[in-house]
């Protein structure tokens, strides 16, 4: 059977816990507001392996101009199968009537995927982050 992928959001914190440790995302500690975060979410495309979570994307949008593609992970066990390739073709195909579609990839090694679906690196642009680690559940 296939994997199946569906921008449906039902997942359970428990599922999204794994999934996001299990490529080592700090995220995955935050269980209860990792699973808000995503309920919140313009777009969430999660994919399937039965009752399995191997892939989640994240999109956050202004409804017209801006979508802002959070994250894209796969469970390491289900990489290199062209997953995170097919939900980013889903949101490039979503979000083309849109101005701008920014990827925020976590990691710089990760750069060159996005290129491969016309993502370029912003010419004078800088990413920045700001980060509020605590205990808060």
């Amino acid at each position: 059977m296939g994997l199946l992928y569906t921008e449906q959001k039902k997942f359970t914190m428990q599922q999204v816990q794994e999934l996001f440790l299990s490529v080592g995302w700090v995220s995955g500690q935050y269980p209860s507001r990792l699973h808000k975060a995503l309920m919140h979410s313009a777009t969430v495309i999660t994919v399937w392996d039965q009752d399995k979570l191997v892939g989640l994307a994240r999109v956050i949008d202004d409804s017209e101009l801006v979508a802002f593609l959070h994250y894209v992970l796969v469970h390491p066990d289900y990489q290199h199968q062209g997953i995170a390739g097919k939900m980013l073709q889903m949101i490039i195909e979503k979000y083309k009537d849109y101005l701008y579609i920014e990827g925020m990839p976590e990691e710089s090694k990760n750069a060159d995927f996005y290129k491969q679906f016309g993502f370029q690196v912003m010419v004078n642009g800088v990413a920045m982050q700001r980060c509020n680690f605590n205990n808060k559940v």
